[in-house]
Order: structure tokens, then sequence, then C-alpha cells
């Protein structure tokens, strides 16, 4: 990320830049994005429909959405890195570590920094905190093709 101050990408923005849409559209704003990292958030609400059925009576983010919000704020870092027409699909999750739950009200800050990118291939290491504390954290790899 730049020294310069960023300004923030809104959802439209968001979703200009990713393919998803909800319910699988897992963030809210992208706080900065350059070429090495990104900042992004993910608000936490009770009306998400996984918490009808994920510990209903002391509601959990499931682990695997923590995951996919990691993997979409790294996808930003590829995005001035691919080639026109080219897709980053998620291939793979090393050293994944989940440090304590993500609860309703809860406002997940990813970080992701950009490990390389090299012959259709890109990983990134993401990590995820609330309230300056982090809570889960993985290395994120991406196949880059058409």
């Amino acid at each position: 990320m730049s020294s310069e101050p960023a300004t923030p990408i809104d959802i439209q923005g968001v979703m200009a830049s990713l393919p998803h849409r909800y319910p699988f559209l897992m963030l809210d704003r992208v706080l900065e994005a350059g070429p090495s990292g990104v900042r992004a958030i993910k608000n936490v609400s009770v009306n998400e429909p996984h918490f009808a059925g994920h510990f209903p009576d002391r509601p959990v983010m499931p682990g695997v959405l923590i995951i996919e919000a990691l993997a979409q704020a790294s996808g930003f870092l590829l995005e001035g890195q691919r080639e026109p027409g080219t897709v980053a699909l998620l291939a793979g999750v090393d050293n994944a570590r989940f440090r304590r739950p993500v609860v309703p009200g809860d406002q997940l800050v990813i970080e992701c920094k950009l490990e390389y990118f090299r012959r259709g291939l890109a990983k990134a290491h993401a990590t995820a905190s609330v309230d300056g504390e982090r809570v889960a954290e993985a290395d994120i790899t991406f196949a880059v093709g058409r």
C-alpha cells in the first residue's frame, strides 16, 4: 500500500471490480488498494442468512466465509496486474488459522499483501482483525487464466 492517502472504494466500486453478488459478496468497502496490498472491511450483521442455521442460539460467522472474505480482498491485489479477459480463481488456502469467533456486530478489517504473481499463479497473505485483534489469517493462492 502506498504512503499517499487513498480514496476508499464503496460498494458500487467493489461490485464493479469483483464478480460476486449477494449472498456471496463479502466486502462492504475497500479502504486502500495498491499493487502490493489491500485494506478492506466486512461488516458482520445478524441479518446475514448463514446466522439462521450456524449456531442460531449463539451466532458465529462460519470460518469458510471468513476465508472467502480474505480471498475476495486478496482478489483486489490482482486487479491491476491481470490481463484483460482473465479471471482469478481460488486455487488453494494454506496456513489458515482462526483465533477467536467472529459474531454479529463485529467489523472485520482485512489486510492482504501480495507474495508473488508469476506464470498464472498468484499468492497473498491475508489477515482479518476485529477491534485491532487478529481473528483469522491465511495464505491464499489463485490460478489466473482465461
